[in-house]
């Protein structure tokens, strides 16, 4: 099984409304809850009770069928943090890590999905953002042994100044800016651009249509960073021993 671990705030979480979803296949596709493999049912990223459609769904289905093995993913976004919240050495750092290292027990991580930035749109956080998360991603990468796969920054949402919940929302593209920096300065980081995708009406979170587009967007990004000599072709789906518990939920 290859793997990934979704990093972030509320729209990696997700909050596309459920009744708007796309149907995905999710057959060959897999959550890691409480150290085991569940099939994948929504909400994928349940950190609070209006949890909803996250961008990982699409992501995962046209890796899977493209590639054809099962798939895993490994939820730790939390909505509404700040970077400074997913420090090296933090309950999310450490809390994402631990996740991660079980899941590796029983798959290949093969990415890391990051959303995260509306927190930090103020203009005391977006000017370092850069320089913060650099330290995060290089020992995100060695506690893990990541060196090698593709680590994907999605954009903040051209919608965000229509929020109203948050007048320093008006700096996201000094924020996306930050993040195509990291994307430009490090090998294997991709930066996933937003244009043209819109929100719920709170002008906060994705929608779900365009959490669906959005994960395809992520994809289209992951197979430009990808080593072809690390997609663990040789590796199976989710062998017997693993699947039988699975399939008796």
């Amino acid at each position: 099984m290859h793997s990934f671990l979704l990093i972030g705030q509320s729209n990696m979480a997700g909050r596309g409304f459920l009744d708007e979803a796309h149907e995905i296949d999710t057959k060959r596709l897999w959550v890691l809850r409480n150290g085991r493999w569940q099939r994948l049912y929504r909400p994928v990223n349940g950190d609070r009770p209006f949890s909803g459609v996250c961008l990982a769904e699409s992501f995962a289905e046209a890796y899977s069928k493209k590639y054809d093995v099962d798939v895993g993913l490994i939820p730790c976004a939390d909505g509404g943090t700040q970077l400074d919240q997913w420090c090296v050495g933090s309950l999310l750092y450490d809390n994402a890590v631990s996740q991660a290292r079980l899941a590796q027990r029983t798959s290949t991580i093969a990415g890391v999905l990051w959303h995260q930035g509306e927190g930090d749109c103020g203009e005391r956080f977006y000017p370092t953002y850069a320089a913060r998360f650099q330290v995060i991603l290089e020992q995100l990468r060695c506690d893990l042994e990541l060196q090698d796969v593709p680590f994907l920054l999605g954009a903040l949402g051209d919608f965000l100044p229509q929020c109203p919940h948050d007048a320093n929302l008006v700096n996201y593209h000094l924020l996306n800016a930050q993040l195509k920096q990291i994307a430009a300065n490090n090998r294997q980081v991709g930066y996933v651009s937003a244009t043209g995708l819109t929100a719920n009406p709170d002008q906060l979170h994705f929608n779900a249509d365009s959490l669906y587009e959005f994960g395809l967007r992520y994809f289209e990004e992951f197979e430009k960073h990808r080593d072809p000599n690390k997609l663990f072709p040789e590796m199976p789906g989710v062998n017997d021993a693993v699947r039988r518990p699975m399939e008796l939920l």
